[in-house]
């Protein structure tokens, strides 16, 4: 029997309605408005890509909605200081600055300068603190939308025994902290695997819940997956284009053997991704709210 499909679309979808409502409740009763920056620079296509999808969701939303487009040639002591004008700016309750950066610019010098109160990505050094240590912080949008998605779906993480496939800063390991927190939709036995673990297949074989961000197309097959697991795959992959010149996009996980084995399954495109930009929002939206107390 095939795996249900987590739709992240759809869950993605719920939240951005919940949000909008409460944007909209702040600015009846408070007058606030929330703010979000988008900062950009260079000419990256994939960046410009993101950069407009963001911007379409806040203004969807109701926020007000900033971008800077700055050239590939900026300095770094211009764009700190276009950082800190944002930082000094009340309308603003989210910073974010597109990566990568030109290469001649130090990614950390720039995102450490952001207000960790409108570090809206959760990359911040203090977000990352507060993460670990289980206090509020903004957490870092991708993992924060995949915990999203196993609590709208009803799929229990305590006591479960979750596997992650990855270890980057960005996903494999604020996930794996996300989710062993003493805390509502966490409490789970976390292990990590990267490209030194010793028989990968041993550790995603017995994980209740996988969660897949090796960035390698179907790394994850069949064998690899205990039957009635419960698979997260974070990959985005291409792997040529269609004869219409569409990008055809896999995950990192073998998707239509892994479906007959698992309970449940993210697909790509439309599983994970979906959240990512919602969680933004939602970061943003959190960020506004508190500015008002």
């Amino acid at each position: 029997m095939s795996a249900r499909l987590i739709q992240g679309s759809q869950i993605a979808a719920q939240i951005r309605t919940e949000i909008r409502q409460q944007a909209e409740q702040l600015q009846a009763q408070r007058g606030i408005v929330p703010g979000l920056v988008t900062i950009l620079a260079g000419e990256d296509p994939a960046s410009q890509s993101y950069v407009r999808a963001k911007q379409k969701t806040a203004g969807e939303l109701g926020f007000h909605s900033l971008q800077e487009i700055l050239p590939a040639d900026i300095r770094e002591d211009e764009l700190l200081e276009l950082v800190g004008r944002y930082n000094r700016d009340p309308a603003v309750h989210g910073i974010l600055v597109q990566l990568p950066l030109p290469g001649a610019i130090e990614e950390s010098r720039i995102l450490y300068a952001i207000d960790p109160d409108k570090d809206v990505d959760g990359f911040h050094p203090v977000n990352v603190g507060r993460m670990v240590i289980g206090k509020p912080a903004f957490l870092p949008c991708t993992p924060y939308g995949i915990q999203q998605m196993l609590v709208r779906c009803g799929i229990p993480t305590e006591g479960a025994d979750v596997v992650i496939v990855g270890r980057s800063n960005i996903v494999g390991k604020p996930i794996a902290n996300i989710l062993l927190q003493k805390a509502a939709g966490a409490n789970a036995t976390v292990t990590v695997c990267h490209t030194r673990t010793r028989d990968l297949a041993a550790h995603t074989r017995r994980a209740d819940i996988l969660i897949v961000a090796a960035g390698r197309p179907r790394a994850i097959t069949a064998e690899m997956v205990k039957p009635g697991a419960v698979v997260i795959d974070v990959g985005v992959n291409e792997i040529g284009r269609t004869e219409q010149g569409k990008r055809r996009l896999v995950g990192d996980v073998d998707f239509d053997a892994v479906r007959e084995v698992a309970s449940a399954i993210t697909p790509v495109p439309g599983g994970v991704g979906p959240m990512t930009i919602t969680m933004l929002m939602l970061n943003t939206l959190q960020a506004a709210q508190r500015s008002a107390s």
